[in-house]
């Protein structure tokens, strides 16, 4: 409302997004000051509110900055602007956090260390050195939030009383700590320390002189991470990742390594712009690189590719000073597929027989995260795993999502929440098989239902009974809704790209159960949130041992032999039955021939595993999916050729590609040569069916899911090849293609199928 004695205006403006943690009210002041605004900026559960009152002219130029000029790691997305009574205000002022309502506002992620508080580090006396410095512009945020609103008292910085030099910074308009909520120094902040062999030290320069020397000898030390404990060892010296190897119970899924910063990086791996913008990102994930000077073979165990990221604690950068190291593997701490360790003293418990040295500090993790896992396909980024530095930003959805929970697969398992129309997916929490990983979900579960006001009315899960995130479900006592496996994947894609209407589906993955209770995951659909068509699939092929096909590939290979051949197959001498014993593929082909424990399956992932095991790339598996990774990695580039196939009526066969593949491998053809030719095929098969279901359907909009579209190969020509057929192609960026991604699949089938019946 205008005041016509002295021309002066009043708003109230509401921004949401993510405004909260990224020092966005003292930007607001900031702003205000410049363009002479009087009023306030409050930060409420559902927001940041601003009370603005000056001139047109002035009130114009305050609200253009608000989007141009705010803080890196904000993102506004949306801002509500009305008239308001003209109080003729005097000053600016950031009025205390309110919580007003059942509203919530965004979350922010976890920050990586900026460069001016890295320069902080060297010049201000009281943080010379100062392993916890942080400003508006980075720190740690979700992993130490406990409620909204984001204030100190709020966060595990709560028992750390500012000095009053650092309540001066957080007062200071022009300082850059200003209402910074974690903000610290060496007088009155958080402090590490070192257990050596059972002996504590507490002086900093001393751990990292200690750190130093063990680095050096090759030993192996636990960190205490932003999200969870690391075990570090030099990425050079083969003996010390051989042991952690052993320790971990880890023998064949590569190690990630942290190098010292871009220089040191882009001496062992490629690294191009797209690539370059991700690794160096506030984010910070783990990107997956191409290698170009070897570190310790045990690092990445054959392939070709480094999970590579850099430092984004001040910690890390101080350890790499005082190693003089270009690259440190830096792996979760924890054991086998047990969730990452958070706390100090099970941290000393669980990681005892890997170390006897642990470096921690006194400031709790209350929500544990993982590092995020990330690689660039077609110059897009595209999560593999979705946690510290993402987590918890929503996916924004055009569903009313209110009240529902997706509860996930059972590996790499996420959950989802709704609240309003956004969707909020938890960070990593891994594979459900054990009572701690099913124990860090329900905990999880409980800490987003009350961070972010979720009163849970719905919740949607698997089909598959034995899932514990299915059986979970059902002992919550509300109302049910089981989703199919891969309609979910299509449409955690869909709701990422704000789709909603019929489209071409493709899923491709390992496992799901199918309406027809046999094993789905090579799945040509018609589909929407509501319903699906099942248009196409792989062929259906007997999975000897059920789960535990994926641990022996060979078992898969010898299945799709016997399928289409017979017994014939045996006459062949391949090489990879020369490393089976014969009483096993004996007792495989008896229990085909019974059917016992033998669920057929249309999977794209056992049939990546049997044509891994007939070119004798991998065997047996050391680790989830290794069979496929191990086949993409031995891709010839340049190779043109594929195999045959054929699509009769509502399925595809496989056989000539099986006929193709053994004659290459009696002829002496290269397992490279093959690898390239195959993955050509499947390219070539979801051509075909959406071609085919393009012209019987009139779609022309194809969404390809699941974590078979984690190969960078598979992704990038399926993808390139559909557009230049003049199909819209969706794909994952900001949510993994696999099971990872599963649960916000099922959030949307619910609320779409809860919008039709209301």
């Amino acid at each position: 409302m205008q005041n016509h004695n002295n021309n002066i205006i009043s708003h109230r403006i509401h921004i949401t997004g993510l405004v909260q943690g990224v020092g966005f009210r003292p930007f607001v002041y900031r702003m205000a000051v410049k363009h002479h605004i009087h009023g306030s900026v409050e930060n409420r559960n559902d927001g940041v509110h601003i009370l603005a009152e000056g001139t047109g002219h002035h009130l114009e130029n305050f609200l253009q900055s608000l989007h141009l000029e705010a803080p890196p790691a904000s993102e506004i997305t949306g801002m509500e602007v009305h008239d308001a009574e003209t109080q003729n205000l005097e000053g600016f002022h950031i009025v205390k956090s309110s919580n007003s309502s059942e509203e919530i506002t965004r979350v922010s992620p976890d920050i990586a260390t900026c460069e001016e508080c890295i320069m902080d580090m060297k010049r201000q006396d009281h943080r010379i050195n100062y392993p916890f410095i942080n400003c508006t512009n980075c720190g740690p945020r979700f992993t130490i939030i406990q409620d909204l609103p984001y204030d100190r008292g709020m966060t595990t910085m709560a028992p750390f009383e500012m000095c009053p030099q650092c309540r001066a910074e957080y007062e200071n308009i022009r300082d850059r700590r200003f209402h910074a909520q974690p903000v610290a120094c060496k007088h009155c902040g958080p402090t590490y320390s070192m257990i050596d062999d059972g002996h504590k030290i507490t002086n900093l320069y001393e751990i990292l002189h200690v750190f130093a020397q063990k680095i050096r000898e090759g030993s192996i030390v636990a960190i205490k991470g932003m999200g969870g404990f690391h075990l570090a060892c030099d990425a050079r010296k083969e003996n010390a990742v051989r042991i952690l190897r052993e320790c971990k119970q880890r023998d064949g899924k590569p190690f990630a390594v942290m190098f010292r910063d871009l220089t040191a990086l882009e001496e062992y791996v490629h690294v191009n712009e797209a690539e370059r913008r991700i690794i160096t990102s506030w984010r910070r994930p783990i990107v997956i690189l191409k290698t170009k000077k070897e570190l310790a073979p045990d690092v990445s165990v054959g392939f070709p590719t480094v999970g590579a990221m850099l430092p984004y604690m001040p910690m890390h950068h101080l350890i790499f000073e005082s190693i003089h190291a270009p690259a440190l593997v830096m792996t979760s701490g924890n054991i086998s597929d047990e969730p990452i360790v958070i706390d100090n003293e099970l941290a000393r418990q669980h990681l005892k027989d890997i170390t006897r040295n642990f470096i921690t500090y006194n400031r709790e993790i209350h929500n544990r995260t993982d590092d995020s896992v990330a690689m660039i396909v077609n110059g897009r980024e595209r999560l593999l795993r979705r946690s510290r530095g993402y987590v918890p930003d929503p996916v924004e959805t055009n569903l009313n999502v209110d009240g529902i929970m997706g509860a996930g697969a059972e590996l790499v398992n996420c959950f989802c929440l709704g609240k309003g129309k956004q969707a909020i997916l938890s960070q990593h929490i891994g594979d459900l098989k054990n009572i701690e990983t099913l124990e860090f979900y329900e905990e999880s579960v409980e800490l987003f239902k009350r961070l972010f006001r979720t009163n849970l009315q719905i919740v949607a899960c698997d089909l598959h009974p034995d899932y514990l995130s299915t059986k979970w479900a059902e002992q919550q006592g509300l109302e049910i809704v089981k989703v199919q496996h891969h309609h979910a994947h299509i449409a955690s894609c869909m709701a990422e790209h704000g789709l909603d209407e019929k489209v071409i589906g493709i899923a491709m993955d390992g496992v799901g159960l199918g309406d027809d209770e046999n094993i789905w995951g090579g799945e040509f659909f018609v589909c929407d949130y509501e319903n699906y068509q099942r248009i196409y699939h792989l062929d259906y092929v007997p999975q000897p041992g059920g789960d535990a096909a994926t641990r022996y590939p060979w078992q898969m290979a010898v299945s799709y032999l016997y399928h289409y051949f017979g017994n014939s197959f045996r006459d062949k001498n391949l090489p990879f039955l020369e490393t089976i014993d014969d009483i096993k593929v004996n007792l495989v082909l008896r229990a085909i021939d019974k059917k016992l424990n033998c669920p057929l399956t249309s999977s794209t992932g056992r049939l990546f595993d049997a044509v891994s095991a007939l070119t004798n790339t991998c065997t047996e598996s050391t680790f989830h999916a290794e069979a496929p990774m191990r086949m993409e990695s031995k891709i010839m580039e340049k190779v043109e050729e594929s195999y045959e196939f054929d699509l009769p009526e509502d399925y595809i066969s496989l056989k000539s590609i099986f006929k193709g593949i053994t004659e290459d491998i009696l002829s002496g053809t290269g397992k490279d040569v093959i690898a390239a030719k195959f993955h050509n095929t499947v390219i070539n098969i979801i051509l075909a069916a959406s071609l085919k279901i393009r012209g019987e359907q009139r779609i022309n909009k194809v969404v390809l899911s699941g974590g078979t579209f984690q190969n960078r190969y598979l992704l990038e020509n399926a993808e390139t090849k559909l557009k230049e057929e003049g199909f819209d192609v969706y794909t994952h960026e900001r949510v993994p293609s696999n099971d990872g991604g599963i649960a916000l699949g099922q959030l949307m089938i619910a609320a779409k199928r809860r919008t039709i019946c209301a």
